[in-house]
């Protein structure tokens, strides 16, 4: 199939290219599109040298597929040219996610929802996937009443020029592009995208609304504060679980996430086991720890999550949704007359 990588040379761009060779999907043909700054130049992928195409030119090539990860300015104005050609498209920026029509999938919760009519398929929020992962298995054997959530995002989440002030300060320059109103290297900023006007972020916005329509349940209530780290393998969340009725065990907890795809339990404090960015780096599992009960509530546990965000947060999900369109036959090759 003919595959349009829109954002080719981003840093979820570089992810979703290594991604494609480990998991051996299906291309016959890559069209790799990146910033105007870059058009022209070529970059190898499985031995063959690409040359970087403006995205109208990827448009031109009619590819069968398109994965976008290059802002939600680019996904707005190209997402529905590519989709009228009956390209598939599966966006990573937000401008579509709470579309009505537009289905937002986390594979391993709700890829049943994908049909023949969905041409742009959103890709959740990196700090939304992991978030979901550990909730949809609690959810499902113990219905949730409300979620509380604090985030401590890799800079990686700023893109390279996050990951480029972080590594310049740590050399100690100060000065130069920034992704952030300070200092970030030895700080943590409680600031992660945009304020709105109801004093939150739009990331905290998107943690509350993406997961409820990733869970298919507006009755969650949830609450968000997301703070940037200085840190670069991946985002960490400190999550508190309310359920509807009496908790469930820390056992049952335990063996319901460890048996939900995707995730792995690491929660052996006799042993110092317990996830950390550091471990998670370059893997492609959400791990799960410090699981114990709230002693404030007695409805209510504690967990702490972390994923790789460039990994399950952005690229891996992406080509799992691409994964799951062949599966489903949702991919249909275009024959050329």
């Amino acid at each position: 199939m003919r595959l349009a990588l829109i954002g080719a040379t981003g840093m979820v761009g570089e992810v979703i290219r290594e991604i494609l060779l480990e998991r051996q999907f299906p291309v016959s043909e890559l069209i790799l599109s990146a910033s105007s700054k870059s058009e022209g130049q070529k970059i190898k992928w499985n031995g063959t040298q690409y040359e970087l195409l403006s995205p109208a030119e990827a448009l031109s090539r009619k590819p069968d597929l398109a994965i976008f990860s290059a802002g939600s300015e680019i996904s707005k104005t190209y997402a529905p040219k590519f989709a009228e050609q009956g390209c598939v498209v599966i966006d990573n920026s937000s401008f579509w996610r709470m579309g009505k029509d537009i289905p937002l999938i986390v594979p391993e919760i709700n890829s049943d929802v994908l049909n023949k009519s969905n041409l742009i398929i959103s890709n959740p929020n990196c700090s939304t996937i992991q978030l979901v992962m550990a909730l949809k298995p609690l959810h499902d054997i113990h219905p949730i009443r409300r979620v509380i959530v604090s985030t401590y995002q890799s800079v990686t989440g700023s893109g390279k020029i996050g990951q480029k002030q972080l590594n310049r300060e740590r050399a100690g320059v100060f000065e130069g592009e920034t992704a952030y109103p300070y200092q970030i290297d030895m700080n943590c900023i409680p600031h992660c995208d945009v304020f709105l006007d109801n004093d939150y972020t739009k990331e905290e916005i998107k943690l509350t609304n993406e997961t409820k329509k990733i869970m298919g349940d507006p009755n969650i209530l949830i609450t968000a504060t997301a703070v940037r780290v200085p840190v670069e393998g991946g985002h960490s969340e400190s999550v508190n679980v309310e359920f509807q009725s009496n908790r469930p065990s820390i056992e049952s907890i335990k063996r319901a996430l460890d048996a939900f795809q995707g995730v792995k339990v690491q929660d052996f404090i006799e042993g110092n086991t317990y996830p950390m960015p550091i471990y998670a780096h370059g893997k492609n599992d959400v791990f799960i720890g410090r699981i114990r009960n709230d002693y404030s509530h007695p409805k209510a546990i504690n967990l702490w999550i972390v994923t790789d965000n460039l990994r399950k947060g952005a690229a891996l999900n992406a080509i799992q949704i691409a994964e799951k369109l062949v599966e489903k036959k949702l991919l249909f090759k275009k024959v050329e007359n």
